[in-house]
């Protein structure tokens, strides 16, 4: 398996640094992709819920109390409810471009990932294979050392 390992990370290892997903993703975003990524960061924001809310108590504040008998939109709301429908018809498909945009860029990193933690286990098992080499050379110093000592106490005696 380490083998196998080592064989198909060897390319890997070669490769340039590892590269930002972000700034991948950045560099060939279209002007679309970036207007709907802020249409989404700006509609999933506390401020544009409190601002929208605010919005709403003020139309309805205008057309039921303010203008009472000379409404342009009267109680039920029927011309709200048509712009805030037609906002939802647009934002929507706006929102879920952001999100498919952005489980691609989550998929680039993970494949991203996935090729750092192959380039680390290749090293990891390269380190493993000149550790082993440097613990042989020791253990055979060490019998070379110990033969040579008794050699030596044999020669006294």
């Amino acid at each position: 398996m380490n083998t196998a390992i080592r064989f198909f990370t060897e390319q890997l290892r070669r490769a340039s640094a590892p590269r930002d997903p972000n700034e991948i993703f950045a560099a060939r975003l279209t002007f679309g992709e970036r207007l709907a990524d802020r249409v989404a960061t700006i509609g999933g924001s506390w401020s544009f819920i409190i601002g929208f809310g605010v919005f709403l108590a003020a139309w309805a504040v205008l057309n039921t109390v303010i203008l009472a008998a000379n409404a342009f939109d009267p109680f039920p709301f029927i011309f709200l409810n048509l712009m805030l429908s037609m906002l939802a018809a647009l934002q929507a498909p706006i929102i879920m471009m952001s999100q498919n945009r952005q489980a691609a860029k989550d998929r680039l990193e993970a494949r991203l990932d996935y090729e750092t933690n192959l380039r680390s286990e290749s090293e990891i098992a390269n380190l493993h294979a000149k550790v082993d080499a440097l613990t042989e050379e020791i253990a055979l110093l060490v019998h070379l050392h110990l033969h040579d000592r008794q050699d030596e106490e044999a020669a006294t005696a």
